[in-house]
């Protein structure tokens, strides 16, 4: 089973996680420091993205983290009661997409905020019966012991904090780039996106907010071994895969206009 590690931020201006072994992903929250798998990471970005492509308020991340993390530990799951597989445990009986749709991270993603959508005043109640009223779980209190740990996520992972989000590859990451299947999921993700060729292997994103650019950002770093991405670039820092527990790295100053304008690019 996968531990999922949040540890509470006290008032210090540093926070320690603990000791990066092998691969995963860090999140700094202005609460939590939590400390995520490669794949839970990722799947944390997918849901964030897909909330970006529908414009919908961080709130509505919040309340899917909580879900996700209370049905499977933030996994694609095969497996579950009944019939039930996924990050959310939507069960194909129910209405909710074939068993192959839902083991598709984006197309759950998708669902559950189509019904979310539909919730009566979803921003204003409480997370867990907003998250009960899509779930209709036999015990939607379950959902509340998460809604903290949630809103920092959705924060992160939204872009709403810059530079939070980053991982590192213990095992390196080899092979060439694939930046096209890159864009092509990042498109499916968060919807329309201009992606171009930036150099040798370089694509560059166009982003229209800078809360965008560290949404794909953060989609980026989480799923670069997929990938094989060996470095990210956004607003004046970088993240390179080499250095992956160093997180976002400053770069040289003079560079810094040209990187904000140029939106995000990685290879």
């Amino acid at each position: 089973m996968v531990i999922i590690v949040a540890l509470a931020i006290s008032k210090a201006k540093h926070v320690h996680f603990p000791a990066p072994v092998g691969s995963g992903c860090a999140v700094h929250g202005a609460r939590f420091a939590v400390t995520l798998d490669t794949s839970q990471a990722s799947i944390a970005a997918t849901i964030a993205g897909v909330a970006t492509h529908r414009a919908l308020p961080t709130r509505a991340v919040t309340i899917a983290y909580a879900a996700a993390l209370q049905e499977s530990d933030l996994e694609n799951l095969s497996y579950g009661d009944r019939d039930s597989v996924g990050v959310f445990q939507q069960r194909p009986s129910e209405g909710w997409g074939t068993r192959r749709q839902l083991l598709d991270p984006v197309y759950a993603s998708s669902r559950f905020f189509v019904a979310l959508a539909a919730v009566p005043h979803y921003e204003q109640i409480r997370v867990y019966k907003a998250a009960q009223a899509v779930q209709h779980s036999a015990d939607g209190l379950a959902y509340d012991q998460y809604a903290p740990q949630g809103a920092d996520m959705a924060w992160a992972f939204s872009g709403q904090r810059p530079r939070a989000v980053w991982c590192w590859y213990g095992a390196g990451i080899g092979g060439h780039s694939r930046l096209i299947a890159a864009g092509t999921q990042l498109r499916r993700t968060f919807g329309r996106l201009t992606i171009r060729h930036a150099g040798d292997p370089v694509a560059r994103v166009r982003v229209r907010r800078p809360t965008v650019g560290w949404a794909v950002a953060a989609w980026l770093v989480s799923h670069a071994s997929r990938f094989n991405i060996r470095q990210v670039r956004y607003q004046g820092y970088q993240w390179t895969a080499a250095q992956g527990r160093r997180g976002w790295i400053a770069r040289p100053r003079q560079r810094h206009a040209t990187a904000a304008r140029s939106g995000v690019t990685f290879g």
